[in-house]
């Protein structure tokens, strides 16, 4: 396997560990606040040096080049693939966003200790491919908002009943896997398992209550943190898809789809702005799972570009919906609030950010849709129809939420309602992401119709030994390369 030639991996994880001991020692919130941003801010640059380091080794997987776990566990704990390399940057980018906008009125409430636990515990996640591993970190990160409710004193019964059950039934699952197991010789018992836990993280229909009951009892930032990452969809592919036949990922597909439709329904129809967002995102994140379990080059590509535009895009729209929130308090959708005048930047962001969700023209989400569509219309072409309602539904609850939050009406605050330097940073940041990677978007469906290449050739049998050094070479060889080598060709008609 090759190497890093830095310990990216091992800083991204350990760095917010570090900071999350230091911080929580201080006693001023104004410096902790300071402090927390500073080690977000230098763990986001860790995980885009791993990033770009990755990317020049033109190869599938890679460690760190000073693993020190390695020698105490003998085996590579911490390996990046091209699943994973773009995932550590947008996890970094969440926290190092959600921190910079928490304004100090709300540092009583939102503890920046915890938050800073939560992200080494996600970075570690999506370093990790060891099954075992992962469905014990998963675990873990439960761990903080669980805490936060019973600080809050609010109740837990359905947020541990649901999350129980979901890391019940991946240990299970994975207990049952047997070492041959692959797509080719399945494990029915043990793959049905790991299915309904992974999809029991994901907040698939019916058993998604306790996605709007995070929102609604823990703070805005909290539930966002732990839901946006979607380490749902990650045990998907790492525990799920490797072993799993084509049948049993196309009902996954099916149940994904339903659920998408059914949360934009619920988006149009919501009064209360948490519960909106909720839907909004239990929709995008269900088609990321849609193109998951289509098993095809196009559909995996799609998958994985949808997957990343919506983070980014339903990252900003979150970051919007909560600083304006932090100024006026909940906001109910039922009545016209008016805010446009006072708050211009987060009206242009929450716009932006929720037509970039949806795919709309010259935003990061529009070709990755476009993919995800072709792919599901050719393996199920009537089904298709159901992606275009979704994201109509969608763009419709998010306008109309925005008439409600931003038109209608002249607010008179009593205080202060503009924009802080820090928000305004985070603005841009999002902007740019946003806009760039509309107008330019061929790297980064390149890097994920490799990776979707790469993870289908992983669901086939194992060779045999003598073919075990030409596959690996094979997977060795560059993005470029797989790319030109690999494209289908059209059967003539004389075939």
């Amino acid at each position: 396997m090759s190497e890093l030639h830095l310990p990216w991996l091992e800083l991204s994880v350990l760095l917010p560990l570090v900071g999350a001991i230091w911080v929580s020692l201080l006693k001023n919130r104004d410096r902790a606040r300071k402090h927390s941003i500073a080690v977000c801010g230098l763990t986001l640059i860790c995980a885009l040096g791993e990033w770009i380091d990755f990317s020049s080794l033109g190869t599938f997987a890679a460690h760190d080049h000073w693993d020190v776990l390695q020698l105490i566990f003998h085996r590579d704990v911490f390996v990046i693939d091209e699943l994973s390399a773009p995932l550590l940057p947008l996890g970094a980018l969440l926290y190092f966003t959600t921190v910079m906008t928490t304004l100090r009125t709300k540092l009583n409430r939102f503890s920046l200790g915890w938050t800073l636990f939560s992200e080494s515990v996600l970075l570690a996640t999506l370093t990790c491919r060891h099954p075992w591993l992962i469905i014990l970190l998963l675990a873990v990160a439960v761990v903080p908002p669980w805490v936060e409710l019973r600080k809050r004193q609010q109740s837990t019964r359905i947020f541990s009943l649901h999350m129980g059950l979901s890391l019940g039934l991946l240990a299970i699952g994975q207990f049952f896997v047997g070492d041959n197991a692959s797509a080719s010789n399945p494990s029915i018992f043990a793959g049905c398992l790991l299915t309904a836990g992974a999809l029991i993280r994901s907040g698939i229909c019916p058993l998604h209550c306790w996605m709007s009951d995070l929102f609604e009892k823990a703070t805005f930032g909290t539930a966002l943190l732990f839901v946006t990452p979607m380490t749902g969809v990650y045990a998907v592919m790492r525990l799920v898809f490797p072993i799993a036949p084509e049948w049993a990922l196309q009902c996954i597909a099916i149940l994904s789809l339903t659920t998408a439709v059914y949360a934009a329904g619920m988006a149009l129809v919501q009064h209360d702005s948490r519960r909106f967002f909720c839907y909004l995102f239990l929709s995008h994140s269900s088609l990321v799972l849609v193109g998951l379990g289509l098993v095809t080059p196009i559909g995996l590509t799609g998958a994985l570009c949808v997957w990343l535009s919506v983070g980014i895009s339903l990252l900003g729209f979150g970051l919007a919906l909560r600083s304006v929130e932090a100024r006026t308090g909940r906001l109910t959708l039922e009545n016209f609030h008016g805010l446009y005048e006072h708050t211009p930047f987060f009206a242009g962001m929450f716009l932006l950010t929720g037509l970039a969700s949806i795919g709309f023209p010259g935003t990061i989400g529009f070709i990755g849709t476009e993919l995800l569509m072709e792919g599901v219309v050719e393996i199920f072409p009537l089904v298709g129809l159901a992606i275009v309602l979704a994201a109509a539904l969608n763009g419709i609850a998010v306008v109309k939420a925005y008439f409600h939050v931003f038109t209608g009406t002249r607010h008179h605050p009593s205080i202060s309602m503009s924009c802080r330097p820090t928000e305004r940073i985070t603005v841009l940041i999002v902007v740019v992401l946003i806009i760039g990677g509309g107008l330019a978007p061929q790297p980064g469906i390149h890097s994920r119709y490799h990776a979707a290449n790469m993870l289908i050739r992983l669901r086939e049998p194992v060779p045999q030994p003598h073919n075990a050094a030409a596959i690996k070479n094979e997977l060795a060889i560059s993005p470029q390369t797989t790319l030109l080598t690999e494209t289908p060709k059209r059967k003539s008609n004389n075939d």
